[in-house]
């Protein structure tokens, strides 16, 4: 039964009004002036008030501005005379949900309160769906409430619970890592193993060893049996980092696994059994590798099974501020320092830049700002932002040298690289930017050797 609050300095008129909104099956409280309202407010869990906005002492405007600062979603109908209609529509800007105009029928007050109430009901129940959905969608260590944020966040609530072999797309940055930590945790396998292996922190000759693990005896130095990270990952996940940068020999394998559930430890002829679901990232585009032929079509289609795009943070500013204050109050914890607060220039710094680096990037400028920064708050000049890694270069009138084609210039500049790295592949590969195998697949195409060096 709600609650109605009426408040009207003229008893008759309370009295009326109390027993006819009483007879329509309210609760009613009363009170004669702006101050015992405030009072009534405080003390009882009011649905909905009706006030004159002639009072004794504060006013009925006054009344209702001191009930929405202290009660934001109260309704509050006013009650006014014919000849104040503009004071009615002042009230209407101030807050007040309706009003009526006297001399008035208690039936349409009635038709009035009930149709206030009902509004009241369907934001309280909006909220509610609001507050469940982001609770729905809260993960540890993950802050996004913007839109692209929510989209990837109920991607991975409905895809976690399946069996589903997921790729994660995106910059280096954008928190890869910590969807494929949320997809584990949400997934039936929550209480197994995560292993996380980062293809490209292991070198070339021994990411095989490493996924899949080898036998005693099986190389020099093999002088007792691993078990490889696959066979760790049994009835849990296993999270393979930049997927596009795993050699062709050792892609073949991983396609067995996805395929067979099943492989051998190197040097061993025994086949090992593992149940374990794969998530792949990359920050390369796995197509362009397909056309180079660095990466094979048939994995790529069993990796691609659910692909989940994150976005990088320039195109979600809107999660800005609540990431930086995360990392504020994350780094001055860490630091046994109170949490300083970020003043309004300072999150406009932040908002403004492009953040080339991702929501890494971020975290780290705001560690060093913290690590630095004293006093209760954090300027816009304690941030240090690197300007030049978002500029672009200028334009020039000509694109190549004279006379060159686009050919003979990428040649050029692989052939330069080459040189710096002394012959190095892996060296020069990181010097243009390419993974190791698309710089071997160019070399190919200019029928440079192969030797397995680098």
């Amino acid at each position: 039964m709600p609650t109605i609050l009426v408040v009207d300095d003229e008893p008759k008129m309370q009295r009326l009004l109390e027993l006819q909104l009483q007879q329509a099956g309210y609760r009613v409280t009363t009170a004669g002036d702006a101050e015992t309202a405030l009072l009534r407010l405080r003390e009882l869990p009011v649905d909905l008030a009706v006030t004159d906005l002639r009072l004794p002492g504060m006013d009925g405007l006054e009344l209702l501005h001191a009930a929405k600062r202290e009660h934001p979603a109260l309704p509050v109908v006013v009650m006014t005379a014919h000849g104040s209609v503009e004071t009615a529509v002042e009230a209407m800007k101030s807050g007040a949900s309706d009003y009526v105009l006297k001399p008035f029928s208690l039936e349409e007050l009635r038709l009035v309160i009930d149709k206030e109430l009902s509004v009241a009901g369907l934001r309280r129940e909006n909220a509610s769906l609001r507050e469940a959905l982001g609770a729905r969608y809260d993960y540890p260590n993950i802050v996004g409430r913007g839109e692209r944020m929510r989209e990837v966040l109920a991607l991975v609530e409905r895809v976690a619970p399946t069996q589903s072999t997921v790729l994660l797309l995106g910059e280096s940055g954008v928190g890869k890592d910590l969807i494929a930590h949320a997809l584990h945790q949400h997934s039936k396998r929550g209480q197994g193993p995560f292993i996380k292996i980062n293809s490209t922190a292991i070198p070339e000759n021994l990411l095989e060893s490493e996924l899949f693990g080898y036998e005693k005896g099986a190389f020099t130095g093999a002088a007792r049996t691993k078990p490889g990270k696959f066979e760790l990952a049994d009835q849990g996940t296993l999270f393979l980092d930049e997927i596009g940068d795993v050699p062709m020999a050792t892609q073949v394998k991983l396609l067995r696994v996805l395929q067979e559930r099943e492989f051998e430890r190197l040097g061993g002829t025994r086949t090992q059994k593992v149940d374990v679901r794969l998530i792949a990232a990359t920050n390369r585009n796995l197509r362009a590798a397909l056309e180079e032929g660095t990466f094979r079509e048939d994995l790529y289609y069993r990796l691609n099974v659910v692909p989940i795009d994150l976005p990088p943070l320039r195109e979600h500013k809107e999660d800005i501020p609540a990431l930086a204050e995360f990392f504020v109050a994350k780094f001055a914890r860490a630091a046994e320092k109170a949490v300083p607060k970020l003043t309004a220039d300072a999150l406009a710094k932040l908002t403004a830049f492009d953040w080339p680096g991702n929501v890494r990037e971020l975290e780290n400028v705001i560690e060093r700002a913290v690590a630095l920064g004293e006093g209760a708050e954090l300027l816009a000049r304690d941030l240090r932002l690197d300007l030049g890694a978002s500029s672009k270069p200028a334009p020039t009138s000509a694109l190549l040298p004279d006379g060159w084609t686009l050919e003979q210039w990428e040649q050029a500049v692989i052939r330069e690289a080459l040189k710096r790295a002394a012959g190095n592949k892996s060296q020069a590969a990181r010097l243009l930017g390419l993974s190791r195998n698309a710089l071997r697949y160019r070399l190919s195409t200019m029928g440079v050797e192969d030797e397995g060096g680098g």
